[in-house]
């Protein structure tokens, strides 16, 4: 069963994806050259701390292993859960995925945004561009009655025109007193399939696109996941309100 949400739960994962968005805008003007990524962690968890949240990742297991940030660091290959380290520097022309997640009176919610570093070519330009009109499309398009396997249809169409490919291995997730609830959410499948939306459902929507083919694999470290074939990826999440107009978006800008 998928949860729906009380009036009173949604209220305040308004307010927690209010924080994590304010949070995520403050980040964004520090990414630059020569900033490290532990820097940006350091700075999310203490905005995070002042706007009377917690970090929603930091902690979190998975059963086997916890990860150690409250950020989400991951460059240029790396399509997510990359952890911030003192060492690592950005340059020009790197893109970064900013994904963060914060705890608020109990609920989650949770958001990624991908940023240039310095100049980048038109075709990085437009991998970017992509992956954030493909969160768009799915958007618009969301609402109550509607298969979750239309949109994720939507979002793998969108990408596969533009002459990019969705990651098949990752998905988006239901969220809520857990960071990740039912349903699984895929950016790739067929229409009229899987669970029909209902308003009051709580949902992390998270196209991960590559520039190259769609296979990821896992680093040694047990979270870094990477295209297999070296190509850039790029990645935007919102947290979503399901209602029977359309989707509200928690996590707006």
């Amino acid at each position: 069963m998928i949860p729906i949400k009380t009036e009173k739960e949604i209220e305040i994962m308004r307010q927690a994806g209010q924080i994590l968005s304010d949070v995520i805008k403050k980040i964004v003007p520090y990414v630059c050259r020569g900033v490290s990524t532990l820097e940006l962690d350091q700075l999310a968890e203490k905005l995070i701390y002042q706007a009377g949240a917690k970090p929603g990742f930091k902690g979190y297991s998975d059963k086997k292993k916890i990860y150690p940030a409250t950020l989400c660091t991951s460059i240029n290959e790396h399509v997510v859960h990359t952890i911030p380290k003192r060492n690592k520097f950005l340059k020009d022309g790197d893109i970064i995925s900013l994904d963060c997640g914060v705890k608020y009176k109990g609920y989650y919610s949770d958001m990624a945004i991908t940023v240039a570093v310095g100049k980048i070519p038109y075709k990085t330009k437009e991998l970017i561009k992509t992956t954030k009109e493909a969160l768009e499309v799915a958007i618009k398009n969301i609402k109550e009655g509607v298969y979750l396997g239309d949109i994720s249809h939507l979002i793998q169409s969108f990408v596969e025109k533009k002459g990019f490919s969705v990651v098949r291995q990752l998905s988006g997730h239901g969220i809520g007193k857990e960071l990740h609830e039912k349903p699984t959410i895929l950016n790739y499948g067929k229409k009229g399939t899987g669970p029909i939306l209902k308003s009051g459902m709580v949902l992390a929507f998270e196209p991960m696109v590559n520039m190259g083919d769609w296979p990821v694999k896992t680093l040694k470290d047990g979270w870094t996941i990477v295209t297999e074939d070296g190509s850039l990826s790029a990645h935007f999440e919102h947290t979503i309100l399901v209602t029977k107009k359309g989707a509200e978006v928690l996590t707006k800008m």
